[in-house]
């Protein structure tokens, strides 16, 4: 009996364990934390909608990208918010939210193209949080990509500079009044 008793209390105080809020997710917090996502429930953020214009443009110009993001969970956390062009970092921020399911929330970044290489550019909005339980539910890439030209030089087929290019995460149709 005293064999079994032994490890029976070492589990049990184990697993009574109450960690520290911001240790949630650790490696080597009680696993009844890790299932469950922390001390509060959740995460989830949810890329719903990326945009940005100009479509067509010179290097030089500014880009700006609108990120419609959502969280759908109940928890908040802090992330490095970024967007990235063919693969490269172009702008990236901090970006807090609360632990509340909330509204969708609009984050806007600008691309300096300035130096760029004329091209052909993939945007991608990067919200990804590693704690969530959709970590790539944070992640959204435009399929039109960004024309890029150099400065002066005429766009391909004759378009003109300007146009936006949107992409949206299906049966995405909420907007806050104001949009």
């Amino acid at each position: 009996m005293k064999r079994i008793a032994l490890p029976a209390l070492l589990i049990l105080f184990a697993f009574s364990y109450i960690p520290d809020p911001a240790q949630a997710g650790v490696p080597g917090m009680p696993l009844r934390y890790a299932m469950q996502g922390g001390p509060g429930g959740d995460i989830n953020l949810v890329v719903q909608q990326v945009s940005f214009s100009p479509a067509r443009a010179r290097v030089g110009d500014p880009i700006q990208v609108v990120v419609i993001v959502q969280n759908l969970g109940e928890q908040g956390d802090t992330i490095s918010a970024r967007i990235l062009a063919n693969g490269k970092d172009v702008a990236e921020t901090w970006f807090t939210w609360d632990g509340m399911q909330s509204n969708p929330v609009r984050q806007t970044f600008v691309w300096d193209t300035a130096g760029a290489a004329p091209g052909k550019y993939f945007i991608r909005a990067d919200f990804s949080d590693w704690n969530s339980n959709n970590p790539f539910g944070g992640v959204m890439t435009v399929s039109q990509p960004l024309v890029l030209v150099p400065a002066g030089a005429p766009f391909p087929d004759g378009q003109p500079a300007g146009g936006t290019a949107t992409q949206t995460a299906p049966g995405f149709r909420n907007s806050p009044p104001g949009w």
